[in-house]
């Protein structure tokens, strides 16, 4: 297996400079991460750094909150496609999801899916916030709006993801999304138990790290 094409190479502190999304860059291409995640206002200093490269740019929507109105989500989406992002991770409506209102939660995940095409979808859940019910009707929810990826976490609430509610997620899926382990993976075995549990992706800002440890570890 090889794990770094596993991981969205992650930097969204609200303090990162544009010499740190150069360096998240240049990183990603050294050691062929599958793509960079970045905030949006970033997405053409990463397309420039990249544009010779197979990384792909992921950005986020309506992120950290996912509160914002649906018009709001669609309009940073294509906006971010329109300046080359080639991956988009929205967050859901996690209050409007608490509220049960799960028309509201899908018709705002499917308006963002219908307006960005065939450009991937994954949809943050923010599973800290959430009760393992809540984790399975967010996944049903998910796959009837026809997003690509169910994604655990923001890496900005209470925790990230865990191995339990990865194990809820693929098993609600099934092989109909892909499912995305993020927030507070920091070392190549842990990574690699995500995967073993069913996530398709890693979303890390500790790549390079984990890289390292593999390296380590086969020397």
């Amino acid at each position: 297996m090889e794990l770094n094409r596993y991981i969205d190479h992650t930097l969204l502190s609200a303090s990162a400079t544009e010499s740190d999304i150069l360096r998240l860059c240049e990183e990603a291409i050294k050691y062929n991460f599958y793509s960079v995640c970045v905030n949006s206002c970033y997405v053409p200093i990463a397309k420039q750094a990249l544009v010779r490269s197979g990384v792909k740019i992921c950005t986020v929507v309506g992120f950290p909150l996912g509160a914002m109105s649906t018009e709001a989500k669609i309009f940073e989406a294509k906006n971010a496609i329109d300046q080359g992002a080639t991956e988009i991770d929205m967050v859901m409506n996690i209050g409007r999801l608490k509220s049960k209102n799960h028309v509201a939660v899908l018709k705002d995940i499917n308006a963002v899916k219908r307006a960005i095409g065939l450009t991937p979808l994954k949809v943050i859940l923010e599973i800290s916030e959430l009760s393992k019910n809540e984790i399975v009707k967010a996944c049903e929810i998910c796959i009837d709006a026809n997003a690509d990826f169910v994604k655990t976490s923001t890496g900005f609430s209470k925790s990230g993801a865990t191995l339990t509610a990865v194990k809820i997620m693929r098993k609600t899926v099934k092989d109909r999304l892909k499912v995305k382990a993020s927030g507070g993976i920091r070392d190549a075995e842990t990574a690699l138990k995500y995967i073993e549990v069913g996530s398709d992706r890693i979303g890390a800002s500790a790549g390079v790290s984990m890289m390292n440890n593999l390296v380590s570890k086969a020397s």
